[in-house]
C-alpha cells in the first residue's frame, strides 16, 4: 500500500508515486536499501521525465524551479534524472548546451 502525505504538491504526490510504483516494477519487496531506492528514483524519473521533454525544457530555461514545474516533477526528482543520464542523453544535452551558446 502507498500513502501519500496530504501535505504534499501535486508534484510531489505524482513523483512519490512513481517512485514507490518503481519499487514493484523492480521487484523490491520489504524495507529497501540505499541501492533499491537509488534504482527506484532513477526509474522513476526516467519515467516522468523523458530526455525529449527535458531537453525541450532545458531550450527555454536553466533554473531548476522552473524546469521541475515545467517537467511536472519535484526538484530532486530533476536532479535525479539528470545524475543519471545514460552517455547518448549526456552527449544530447551537452550539444544542446553547444547549440544554444552558439546562439542557434
Amino acid at each position: 500500500m502507498v500513502v501519500l502525505h496530504p501535505e504534499q504538491s501535486q508534484r510531489q504526490r505524482r513523483c512519490t508515486l512513481a517512485h514507490e510504483l518503481a519499487h514493484v516494477k523492480l521487484g523490491h519487496t520489504g524495507s529497501c536499501g540505499p541501492v533499491e531506492d537509488a534504482q527506484a528514483r532513477d526509474l522513476a524519473a526516467r519515467w516522468l521525465i523523458p530526455i525529449e521533454a527535458l531537453l525541450d525544457a532545458l531550450r527555454w530555461t536553466r533554473d531548476w524551479e522552473e524546469l521541475a514545474d515545467e517537467l511536472w516533477v519535484d526538484v530532486a526528482t530533476l536532479q535525479d534524472r539528470l545524475d543519471w543520464l545514460t552517455d547518448d542523453e549526456r552527449e544530447q544535452v551537452v550539444a544542446l548546451n553547444q547549440e544554444i551558446e552558439r546562439g542557434a
